[in-house]
């Protein structure tokens, strides 16, 4: 497997960034024991003109101010005071876009996301929502926010896994009714036929 590198995440195109994400391999070697699973769903978020995005208008706060850093950090956030959401940052200092990774496929150390989500055994809900991603891999808010994606212990790769364009598909995002006319926005991204992704779009 080969890490992606910084010029990866420092690109402008979110959106682009977003799909490319799709079949790479979210990585986490926390205290030795990894964990980790394929990217199968994602959504983008566009920062500051985007209204469904914590950076919408330009709104910083001490929780999203990881999203205005350079590209290739991670921005994990509560959802609900329950659920540890993880987001890949991208574009350059200042511009604060961000990706959500919505679900993954597991790869390695099922033995120990079971134990982290307290089920008895693999079937598609062990790292299907992004709450459920966090989870499994043993990512917290508090601990890995703001965490270089170059790191030995968090980070993303490549292999040489292969997706046909046709098989990405797209739909508004997820829980973002808030955002008015930009909820409509066809900013999540998906693998078709996965098993792992978390809904089917209404």
């Amino acid at each position: 497997m080969r890490k992606l590198k910084n010029e990866f995440y420092q690109r402008s195109d979110v959106v682009k960034i977003a799909k490319e994400l799709l079949g790479k391999i979210l990585i986490t070697k926390w205290d030795g024991v990894e964990t980790s699973g394929r990217i199968v769903e994602v959504e983008a978020y566009n920062g500051i003109i985007d209204k469904a995005s914590h950076a919408a208008g330009g709104r910083r706060t001490k929780r999203n101010e990881v999203m205005y850093s350079e590209g290739g950090v991670s921005y994990v956030y509560l959802c609900y005071g329950i659920h540890h959401l993880f987001n890949v940052v991208t574009n350059r200092q200042e511009t604060p876009h961000a990706i959500l990774i919505r679900a993954l496929e597991p790869i390695k150390g099922v033995d120990v996301m079971l134990e982290r989500t307290g089920k008895k055994k693999l079937d598609t809900t062990l790292t299907k929502g992004p709450g459920n991603v966090s989870k499994a891999l043993g990512i917290s808010f508090r601990e890995h926010s703001g965490l270089s994606l170059l790191s030995k212990d968090l980070f993303i790769a490549e292999d040489d896994f292969k997706l046909n364009k046709k098989d990405i598909l797209e739909s508004p995002r997820i829980g973002v009714d808030y955002a008015g006319e930009d909820s409509k926005l066809p900013y999540r991204f998906y693998i078709k036929g996965n098993p792992f992704v978390s809904c089917k779009p209404k």
